[in-house]
């Protein structure tokens, strides 16, 4: 094609370039913004510059050529240029595509501008001012289109503000109340302002919002909220029938059956989420997430015939391979089939599911009495991926230990180091394994040389100080090193449990007791109901001690420092 042919063809696609159909196709935008608008009256033919009209042309050829940086760099230009409603629109949809904030901050703005009646243009302006973080001027936009009667997407600036701080939200909170002063009854509006007060924990106002002005059985994400603010608030039982009756009206909505599916499961039944995840994946038979799901629901329903097949399913497909095998590997643990679970566990490779596969593998070698064959496994695999050679370490030093080999772990460890001098992890676990071996003197050498490479590393301070309280008479000490860790993690149920002994240890029964209470509440461990129940006895409340250690030893039988402080204070082991 001749320059001149070239040329003419785009005048011709030129000839009313302030509506934004007589440009070119643009790349395809996002979803949301592909959705066809409904026809606006036909705006009078822009004129134009031969110079812009070479920019657009050559911006145009750029883009058919996938240099979509250079079509977007000459679409921004000439929108500031010609302040033309069309190109502000496509010099936009570019910027979108490419996801280029600035830029599409920049050109939604200069739509919005120049096309001051277009919903659109507005509605773009508004989502563009929220991702930014303005929220007050994209409010105002938002309101414009809310005059034009379109849809709004106040959920969006909901959703964008969940990272803002609390007065911006409040701020929004106001913006929204005056909205709705204007537009009461509003659904949009009424969902923004729940989807707020849910991101400011004010759950019961959300959920009392939402019911004193239900959505329309067309609208979806309200409904959805409302369910979820119902789990939230321990009510779940009160969600079933809303999905039921919306899933009569919306049978093919996927949103609607996958939050039923889920609620099931977390109401226990197991049945009914099958079912129901039968259903999705027929409807959605290439959605391997949902394929996944199935699996897992089996499995808690003790379907393994049914789940084996899904899994097997997932790695014919290719697609969540490593999640599989492991699984496929539990339910061999499941079926007694040790073998095929060591099979299963070792085509795990790199990533979330590999370290647990190392471990369940570790732990049926062990209990089989094949040490060597457990060692022998971890070595390969920290030749093989040497990425998790110190995780790989800390996991056989903990497996050795727990099995009772205490001195291969404590080797182990020593090699560890050599091969990794002054790894903070392995340093720890070397110094919790010291503690067992009663050898104090190297467990603080350890505990103080990760502390002093991380002085913030709340786990080292915890646990030094804990062992300087219950180990010997350094009780300033041990509560200077846990009040630190407690500065880091206040609701660190191990540390609350640690500042409640080393109050103890000092004699204030009180602080004690109120810590010990919180650990407790928090994570009701056997090792803290002994500490509790302790406190508890020093204070004549011995009724109390029982009951909690009672509750304890129900859960964890065989906790050995539970065990030995009921000997020590009752004369028995058990409650």
């Amino acid at each position: 094609m001749n320059r001149f042919f070239a040329f003419s063809a785009f005048l011709a696609l030129l000839g009313g370039c302030q509506s934004s159909a007589s440009l070119p196709p643009a790349p395809p935008p996002p979803a949301e913004q592909a959705r066809q608008l409904p026809a606006e009256k036909p705006a009078p033919a822009a004129s134009f510059t031969q110079e812009t009209l070479f920019a657009l042309l050559a911006a145009e050829i750029a883009g058919q050529r996938d240099h979509y940086d250079i079509a977007l760099q000459n679409y921004s230009a000439e929108a500031q240029a010609t302040r033309d409603p069309g190109v502000a629109e496509r010099a936009y949809r570019i910027a979108e595509y490419l996801n280029e904030q600035p830029a599409s901050l920049e050109n939604a703005l200069l739509w919005a501008q120049v096309a001051p009646d277009n919903i659109d243009a507005q509605r773009a302006a508004a989502i563009q001012l929220a991702r930014a973080g303005r929220y007050d001027e994209s409010m105002n936009h938002m309101e414009r289109v809310l005059q034009g009667q379109g849809n709004t997407h106040f959920d969006f600036l909901a959703l964008s503000a969940s990272e803002s701080d609390a007065q911006t939200r409040a701020g929004l909170l106001q913006s929204f109340d005056r909205l709705l002063a204007k537009n009461p009854g509003n659904g949009q509006l009424l969902f923004g302002k729940a989807l707020l007060l849910q991101q400011d924990n004010q759950t019961e106002a959300a959920l009392e919002l939402l019911e004193d002005q239900p959505a329309s059985s067309e609208e979806i994400s309200p409904l959805l909220l409302r369910v979820k603010l119902l789990e939230s608030l321990g009510r779940g039982e009160e969600a079933l029938p809303l999905l039921e009756d919306a899933l009569e009206e919306h049978p093919q909505d996927p949103r609607l059956r996958l939050a039923y599916a889920r609620l099931l499961v977390e109401q226990g039944q197991l049945e009914a989420a099958r079912a129901e995840f039968t259903i999705l994946l027929q409807q959605n038979p290439e959605d391997d997430d949902l394929r996944l799901s199935l699996a897992l629901v089996s499995m808690e329903a003790e379907a393994w015939n049914e789940a084996q097949a899904y899994l097997r399913d997932l790695i014919d497909r290719d697609s969540h391979v490593d999640i599989a095998h492991f699984n496929l590997g539990l339910i061999h643990e499941q079926l007694n089939d040790n073998e095929g679970a060591l099979i299963e566990y070792s085509l795990v490779g790199p990533g979330n599911e590999f370290l647990p596969a190392q471990a369940q593998q570790t732990a049926i070698l062990l209990r089989e009495k094949r040490t060597s064959d457990a060692r022998e496994r971890l070595a390969k695999a920290r030749l093989s991926q040497p990425d998790y050679a110190v995780q790989l370490y800390m996991l056989e030093v903990e497996s050795l230990a727990e099995a009772q080999h205490t001195e291969l772990a404590w080797q182990t460890i020593q090699h560890a180091l050599q091969e990794f001098p002054g790894d903070p992890n392995l340093l720890y676990t070397r110094a919790m394994l010291a503690e067992q071996r009663n050898d104090l003197g190297q467990m603080e050498r350890d505990l103080r040389q990760v502390i002093k490479a991380e002085p913030d590393n709340a786990m080292a301070l915890n646990a030094l100080g804990y062992t300087l309280a219950d180990r010997t008479t350094r009780y300033a000490e041990a509560q200077a090193l846990i009040e630190r860790a407690h500065q880091l993690k206040p609701e660190d149920p191990a540390i609350l449990d640690s500042l409640g002994w080393v109050y103890y240890r000092t004699g204030n029964l009180a602080q004690a007791e109120s810590y010990l209470r919180q650990a407790w509440q928090r994570f009701p461990d056997a090792e803290i109901a002994a500490h509790l129940g302790e406190v508890l006895w020093a204070q004549g409340n011995q009724a109390e001690a029982r009951e909690v250690w009672a509750a304890a030893y129900q859960q964890q039988p065989d906790n050995s420092i539970l065990r030995s402080t009921l000997q020590r204070l009752t004369g028995s082991e058990s409650p």
